[in-house]
């Protein structure tokens, strides 16, 4: 069963009972629970919610992955179990201890199956893809020739819209924000993946930036962040030059948990890809195989 993604834009009050989650809302009076054991993600965006501990500590025993925003509206926090995994000393030696040839396979595959997926979706976009997927045959170990960097250059020139002339950049206008919103929950999926398979999202395999607390999750996230760039195009079609980020486009972006992905042949949520993702991680840690699996967009 796919866990579910809660969102609270409004005042509210949040508390546990009998393992489930109380939701008193401040506006409506009204009271509603859900199971605790049925939610992935829960994102907080309103600076009047109040939570309990009891209901915290309950959150992260389920390993749900908990989101605040700031007064922009954009995810700023996120709250892990900090014990993810029964076998998680285990683990974390093996992650610790891998080889720098093996992290640089790792990398090649990662950057590879990322550019075949802005490949594809530049197809979907009905735009010539084929520098994309030369690029991607070409990826060496490391991605030495920096092949990820020279993707990134065309396909952002290409995959959205002519009239919006865009330049990715955090902080640039529209659409970036839809972006970086769909990216935040993404690494939030990635990061809750990752320790529920008893993996550090701190330690990288290619991203090291001290000051980054989820080096591994920035890592893995890469080939997904296409099918965020998939719901930004869909957004930008229904809606062209007006994207602010509104209620409407902030649902479509908080599906992206529940996308459909095809990985290894079988069709399922994103969700539970990104978990199967960071299980097959763990096993390239652990030498038992040599590859990692990451879904492809079709």
């Amino acid at each position: 069963m796919i866990k579910r993604t809660l969102y609270f834009g409004n005042p509210a009050y949040l508390k546990t009972s009998n393992e489930q989650l109380v939701i008193e809302m401040h506006d409506t009076g009204e009271t509603k629970t859900a199971p605790i054991e049925d939610i992935g993600l829960l994102i907080l965006d309103h600076q009047q919610i109040t939570i309990t501990q009891g209901l915290m500590a309950k959150l992260l025993a389920n390993n749900v992955a908990l989101i605040t925003c700031d007064n922009t509206h954009h995810p700023v926090g996120l709250f892990l179990n900090l014990e993810g995994n029964t076998l998680q000393s285990q683990k974390f030696k093996a992650q610790i201890d891998a080889s720098v040839p093996l992290k640089k396979q790792l990398w090649q595959q990662t950057i590879t199956a990322k550019i075949e997926n802005q490949a594809n979706l530049l197809q979907q976009q009905r735009e010539d893809a084929k520098f994309l997927f030369e690029l991607a045959r070409n990826v060496k170990s490391g991605d030495s020739e920096n092949m990820e960097a020279q993707a990134a250059v065309y396909y952002w020139k290409t995959v959205f819209p002519k009239f919006l002339a865009f330049k990715r950049d955090r902080e640039g206008p529209p659409p970036n924000n839809l972006l970086n919103y769909g990216y935040a929950i993404l690494r939030a999926t990635v990061a809750r993946a990752l320790i529920g398979s008893g993996l550090l999202p701190t330690l990288g395999i290619f991203h090291r930036n001290q000051y980054n607390a989820y080096c591994l999750a920035d890592d893995i996230m890469e080939p997904y962040r296409p099918f965020v760039d998939k719901i930004v195009c869909d957004i930008i079609r229904m809606n062209g030059k007006f994207l602010e980020l509104g209620p409407s486009m902030k649902k479509q972006l908080l599906g992206v948990p529940a996308m459909d992905v095809v990985l290894d042949g079988q069709k399922s949520p994103l969700l539970n890809a990104v978990q199967r993702t960071t299980a097959s991680l763990v096993k390239c840690f652990e030498g038992k195989s040599r590859k990692i699996l990451y879904p492809e967009l079709l």
